[in-house]
């Protein structure tokens, strides 16, 4: 004999809502969250089109194009700044402080249980990720961009990949460090990392002993994955592996380390 699953029932004034229903509730608080906090606005993408029109419209920073116009080498890689900052910075610090005031141990106590709350913060991400595409693609289309439509498949793959990657940095992060640790960690290793690891530049760009080593961290793996996916149309096999495995080692620190309280 069977019985109906609970999530399938509506929810009445006893009862728990649907399990979908309550991991979209707190994506949408999470979502907005990020949306209506001026300083999060700020770093997801706000700072991404400022340095989008810095690069795309002046050479006062040389970026190595290999023939192909600047526009289509600087926009991928500033999306995928974007979605760095969007996935790391911004939820490792929200999380951090989350974990600090006790939320985090609330939350994971209620209905929505451990495994809701992160479901619903995935599904936060990526929806800010979506908006970050959509707002820098769009300045950058209005910049002259003609990605490759070959490699725009293989493009969301990467950006997938990029944004589970640093997620899981992000809650990694703020699960075994201090909240305010968190806050000048987290802004430090995103400063660094679009500076010097490969994502804005190619990392043909970065000093020889450190371009290989770039290549196949995350910031590199990530922007190379986009360069070679948007401006070639190609399918980056070596980079997208990286990032997977980036993903895969990162997830499972997590799991590892991760501390609620």
């Amino acid at each position: 004999m069977t019985t109906a699953a609970p999530t399938a029932r509506a929810a009445g004034p006893d009862r728990a809502a649907p399990a979908g229903r309550r991991v979209l509730a707190q994506a949408r608080f999470e979502t907005l969250a990020v949306l209506r906090n001026g300083e999060q606005l700020l770093v997801t993408l706000i700072i991404p089109v400022v340095a989008l029109l810095a690069l795309g419209r002046s050479s006062f920073v040389d970026v190595g194009t290999g023939g192909a116009a600047r526009i289509d080498v600087v926009t991928p890689g500033i999306l995928g700044l974007a979605v760095m900052a969007g996935s790391m910075a911004s939820q490792a610090i929200a999380t951090a402080f989350d974990r600090r005031n006790g939320v985090l141990r609330l939350l994971a106590t209620t209905p929505l249980g451990r495994g809701g709350l992160l479901a619903g913060k995935a599904v936060a991400v990526l929806a800010v990720a979506a908006l970050q595409v959509l707002v820098v693609g769009a300045v950058g289309l209005a910049l002259g961009w003609r990605p490759d439509p070959a490699g725009v498949p293989a493009a969301l793959l990467a950006l997938l990949l990029g944004v589970a990657a640093f997620t899981a940095l992000a809650l990694l992060l703020a699960g075994t460090l201090r909240a305010e640790a968190v806050l000048a960690v987290a802004n430090l290793l995103l400063v660094v990392l679009a500076v010097v690891g490969g994502v804005v530049l190619p990392v043909a760009d970065l000093p020889g002993w450190w371009a290989s080593v770039a290549r196949w961290l995350p910031p590199g793996a990530l922007g190379e994955a986009l360069r070679g996916a948007l401006v070639s149309g190609t399918v980056p096999v070596a980079p997208l592996a990286a990032l997977a495995a980036w993903t895969l080692a990162l997830g499972w620190a997590v799991r590892r380390w991760f501390r609620w309280d």
